[in-house]
């Protein structure tokens, strides 16, 4: 099989192509054929030993894809030969084949394309999880959302507008603000770390109930200061490359409640209520009430350009490789 590999730690640039024995499905397991991988920013971070998942070398990145089950392990269940499934694996999807778990895998429903199926699994996954399970928003609340065009923040727009939530879009172009706008987003901002804090609490009347914060770095502080009375704050990712430090002070007179949000250790935690949120996903793309935006599609040999689009922050909405 044809797989995108990482034999170094040197980021995207040194990802090569290669040649690789076929998989074969162990106990448990089932051998997907992979039609489409969906590229996360995280996968920049994991090909350059930045991420603090750091699979052995040599791995294929691509943490979640679409594909159709080829062959079961002994013990196999949940899936049949023939079926349609999203994959969730962490990493590995850059590739034709991947075994896998049978647990890592959700049947799609004929109404969901593969170009949507693919990359919901982690953004939507991680944002449902976050607005639902950790925030509990509820409708008619301020939800303002920083890095609103990227895979997570998009995502975060929709399930927010969806769930009832009033949706502040934050990203830092007017071209970016018009897809999160096209998505639900009531109310948009061009940030800068300066006056994000007043421009939130303007726009909001007062103060936001949740800050969904994927970007980190400069604009985290002032986020934080724009909660309202008993605000959460959702902590996503550093985008923005820095680790933010928080004033604990500022937690402590508003009663503000800073949630961490890790996705993957929920879906290890509690894989009953992980298939939940999967199954209630995929009704909605089923009803369209989620468009799970794609970017674009690029063939495996243009991987540098689907990197490229990640490393930039150019790509609104998923970025998908074709295996």
């Amino acid at each position: 099989m044809r797989a995108l590999l990482c034999t170094r730690l040197d980021g995207p640039e040194q990802l090569e192509i290669v040649e690789r024995p076929d998989p074969v499905p162990g106990p448990g397991q089932a051998l997907v054929r992979i039609r489409l991988a969906a590229l996360n920013f995280f996968d920049t971070l994991i090909v350059a030993g930045r991420y603090q998942v750091k699979p052995p070398l040599p791995f294929s990145p691509g943490g979640e894809g679409v594909g159709v089950v080829e062959a079961l392990g002994e013990g196999a269940a949940g899936v049949a030969i023939g079926d349609r499934v999203i994959v969730h694996a962490g990493h590995g999807c850059c590739a034709e084949l991947i075994a896998i778990d049978t647990a890592k895998l959700t049947p799609v429903p004929e109404a969901v394309p593969d170009a949507q199926a693919a990359g919901l699994t982690i953004t939507y996954g991680t944002s449902l999880h976050a607005l639902a399970n950790r925030a509990r928003i509820q409708p008619g609340e301020w939800l303002a959302v920083l890095g609103a065009s990227g895979g997570v923040g998009l995502a975060a727009v929709e399930l927010g507008r969806l769930m009832g939530a009033r949706v502040i879009a934050c990203a830092s172009s007017e071209e970016k603000l018009a897809v999160a706008r096209a998505h639900g987003a009531e109310a948009t901002l061009v940030y800068d770390p300066a006056t994000l804090k007043d421009e939130l609490r303007r726009i909001s009347g007062g103060g936001v109930d949740v800050v969904y914060d994927a970007v980190g770095g400069d604009y985290a502080e002032p986020a934080l200061r724009a909660l309202a009375w008993r605000g959460r704050y959702l902590v996503i990712g550093f985008a923005a490359g820095g680790i933010p430090r928080l004033p604990l002070n500022l937690m402590l007179l508003k009663e503000l409640d800073v949630q961490g949000v890790h996705w993957g250790a929920f879906l290890d935690r509690e894989p009953e209520a992980h298939r939940a949120d999967q199954r209630r996903l995929l009704a909605w793309v089923a009803e369209g009430k989620l468009t799970a935006q794609v970017h674009g599609t690029y063939p495996l040999d243009e991987f540098p350009e689907a990197f490229g689009l990640l490393t930039r922050r150019a790509a609104v909405g998923k970025v998908l490789l074709r295996p």
